[in-house]
């Protein structure tokens, strides 16, 4: 947990109050309580959440008190069986290996001199709380499903992709709620990642979690965390994910896939950033921003009841929405040269990109799995050619099937679909070419690594004049 909302049980004599709340002045955020029995201590430590335990290794009571059952050592012990994750600080009057070496047994983490505690103690609880953190986030990653595909920066330059880019930076720095709509595979957790990195929370934790990936019983306890005890295997106290996101991110993918009764819990969470752990009896605040995405038509799934009115219009302060691969126009060609890139230094190869064949067939495919497909396509096509190029052989038989049906005359021969295929690409990259340097031949044939004659040579087979690019461009 992050110092904001870190509790702190402090057990020891009502005289030493004050000297840790001076101690730990410069933690002041930090949560202090403080118990002056080890008996009440235990009660509150079975009752409530803390971050970390501070304890007298003994404490004198008062003429005719109740004696103590336990000595500190013993309550550490106790507590860390209630709570594995608990940091815990022994305080003692006079250090000896003997109740060092005990106090490290029993789990205390750190071991102080009363007489040197007003200058160690901040250090040493601002040391193990970092400790619990790191341990927290390395816990949640073995918990995290892992995702089938994973590029480092989002790629494209088409219009609808620049409106996505300049929605990002124009919300980013808010504290609003988003959600991101999109086909599977359109790369809708590369845009909550950017929001994260471009926000006051990118030092806090980014927690994803894919709504439909984890069984409708445990979504509660994932989502909220769980008190000793509280079902059947439930043996310790656990973090849940929205607690674990505090100060940060947190990312709901697959948003259409929450059950109707989770709906409910996380509207009342959006509503008051409050959250129950379940079999708790106190409510914990948190700080979350959240940002979440779904393929799933949500007003449809209003109009069946399957979705809940009040949180789609709480969550969609600033909606996004993704354009599929079929859509992006060039994009294809950026992504497809991105992959192979990326592909080929994985496996040793060396792949300088498609030809003009292969781009061709995938420019008149539909990409139903968009960006997703397309990364699975080029590993699979970098790993079977044989040449310094993609090629058709190298694609998929239903990719070049599908794209042949949807773009010519099935029943032309190879010769005739590969040329014509050929040609229109041709067309195309050369229109396209000309356009981004306004018809500057020089500019032009560097791009494409042509020999300026050959690049001449390509316009007249296809009729195209780079004064027209010229006009064009100035006239727009």
């Amino acid at each position: 947990m992050s110092n904001k909302s870190a509790r702190l049980l402090v057990v020891d004599t009502p005289e030493q109050a004050e000297t840790y709340r001076q101690a730990l002045a410069s933690l002041a955020a930090c949560q202090l309580s403080f118990e002056s029995t080890f008996t009440a201590a235990q009660k509150r430590l079975e009752s409530e959440s803390f971050e970390m335990l501070i304890s007298a290794v003994e404490i004198e009571q008062p003429a005719g008190g109740p004696a103590s059952v336990a000595s500190g050592i013993k309550l550490v012990e106790q507590a860390r069986r209630l709570d594995p994750s608990l940091s815990a600080i022994l305080i003692a009057d006079k250090l000896s290996v003997e109740t060092a070496t005990d106090s490290l047994r029993a789990g205390a983490g750190d071991y102080l001199a009363r007489s040197s505690m007003p200058v160690e103690l901040a250090a040493s609880v601002q040391r193990l709380l970092n400790r619990r953190r790191i341990d927290a986030e390395n816990k949640l990653l073995r918990r995290q499903v892992e995702r089938p595909y994973s590029f480092d920066d989002i790629i494209g330059t088409c219009p609808a992709m620049q409106k996505v880019y300049e929605t990002i930076r124009r919300v980013a720095d808010s504290d609003v709620d988003v959600l991101i709509v999109g086909e599977t595979g359109t790369g809708k957790e590369l845009v909550a990642r950017s929001i994260h990195r471009r926000s006051r929370r990118v030092d806090k934790p980014f927690v994803p979690v894919d709504c439909g990936a984890i069984p409708e019983n445990l979504l509660e306890s994932e989502f909220f965390g769980h008190e000793r005890g509280a079902f059947t295997g439930a043996e310790n106290r656990t973090i849940g994910l929205v607690e674990f996101a505090d100060g940060g991110t947190f990312f709901l993918d697959e948003l259409g896939e929450l059950p109707l009764l989770l709906q409910a819990k996380l509207l009342r969470t959006l509503q008051e950033r409050k959250i129950r752990r379940v079999g708790g009896r106190t409510e914990i605040d948190v700080d979350v921003r959240i940002v979440a995405a779904t393929a799933r038509d949500l007003e449809a799934m209003i109009e069946h009841q399957t979705f809940r009115r009040d949180l789609y219009y709480r969550i969609n302060v600033v909606e996004i929405n993704l354009p599929p691969l079929r859509e992006r126009g060039d994009d294809l060609g950026l992504l497809a040269e991105h992959f192979a890139r990326k592909h080929s230094r994985e496996m040793g190869r060396e792949i300088a990109g498609l030809s003009p064949e292969a781009y061709q067939v995938m420019s008149q495919y539909s990409w139903p799995g968009n960006v997703r497909e397309l990364q699975n396509v080029m590993r699979r096509a970098i790993a079977l050619t044989g040449g310094s190029l993609v090629g058709l052989d190298d694609l998929p038989d239903e990719l070049v099937a599908s794209a042949g049906r949807s773009g010519l005359d099935a029943s032309a021969g190879y010769f005739e679909l590969r040329d014509a295929h050929q040609a229109k690409f041709e067309r195309q990259y050369l229109s396209e070419l000309l356009q981004r340097h306004r018809g500057d031949i020089r500019l032009a044939a560097e791009e494409a690594k042509l020999p300026r004659g050959t690049l001449y040579r390509l316009m007249k087979n296809h009729g195209l004049d780079p004064a027209e690019f010229r006009v064009s461009n100035f006239a727009g």
